[in-house]
Protein backbone atom coordinates (compact mmCIF):
# COMPACT_ATOMS: atom_id res chain seq x y z
CA UNK A 1 0.00 0.00 0.00
CA UNK A 2 1.27 3.00 -0.82
CA UNK A 3 1.92 5.93 1.93
CA UNK A 4 3.19 9.22 1.78
CA UNK A 5 4.29 11.81 4.67
CA UNK A 6 2.77 15.01 4.30
CA UNK A 7 4.87 17.76 5.37
CA UNK A 8 3.55 21.43 6.05
CA UNK A 9 1.78 22.84 3.22
CA UNK A 10 3.84 20.35 1.05
CA UNK A 11 0.36 19.04 -0.21
CA UNK A 12 0.83 19.02 -4.25
CA UNK A 13 3.95 17.10 -3.82
CA UNK A 14 2.79 14.90 -1.03
CA UNK A 15 -0.45 14.34 -4.23
CA UNK A 16 2.61 13.91 -7.00
CA UNK A 17 4.29 11.53 -4.80
CA UNK A 18 1.56 9.41 -4.10
CA UNK A 19 0.44 9.23 -7.61
CA UNK A 20 4.01 7.64 -8.31
CA UNK A 21 3.64 5.23 -5.78
CA UNK A 22 0.43 4.22 -6.58
CA UNK A 23 1.24 3.70 -10.59
CA UNK A 24 4.97 1.85 -10.10
CA UNK A 25 3.06 -0.53 -7.47
CA UNK A 26 0.04 -0.78 -10.15
CA UNK A 27 -2.61 -0.15 -7.75
CA UNK A 28 -4.88 1.97 -10.33
CA UNK A 29 -3.72 -1.32 -13.51
CA UNK A 30 -5.06 -4.02 -10.92
CA UNK A 31 -8.18 -1.97 -10.13
CA UNK A 32 -8.90 -1.48 -13.41
CA UNK A 33 -8.78 -5.14 -14.24
CA UNK A 34 -10.70 -6.13 -11.67
CA UNK A 35 -13.42 -3.80 -12.26
CA UNK A 36 -15.14 -6.81 -14.39
CA UNK A 37 -14.38 -10.44 -14.17
CA UNK A 38 -12.67 -11.88 -17.06
CA UNK A 39 -12.82 -16.10 -17.14
CA UNK A 40 -9.40 -17.69 -16.89
CA UNK A 41 -9.30 -18.74 -21.02
CA UNK A 42 -10.12 -15.52 -21.91
CA UNK A 43 -6.70 -14.12 -20.29
CA UNK A 44 -5.21 -17.02 -21.69
CA UNK A 45 -5.95 -15.77 -25.27
CA UNK A 46 -5.30 -12.33 -24.16
CA UNK A 47 -1.86 -12.76 -23.47
CA UNK A 48 -1.28 -15.69 -26.29
CA UNK A 49 -2.12 -12.53 -28.66
CA UNK A 50 -0.58 -10.21 -26.41
CA UNK A 51 2.76 -12.68 -27.10
CA UNK A 52 1.79 -13.03 -30.69
CA UNK A 53 2.16 -9.37 -31.54
CA UNK A 54 5.25 -8.15 -29.18
CA UNK A 55 7.03 -11.43 -30.52
CA UNK A 56 7.11 -10.41 -34.51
Amino acid sequence: MAKVMICKGDIEKALRSFKWHCKKEGILRECKERRHYTKPSAKKRLSAVKKRRVGR
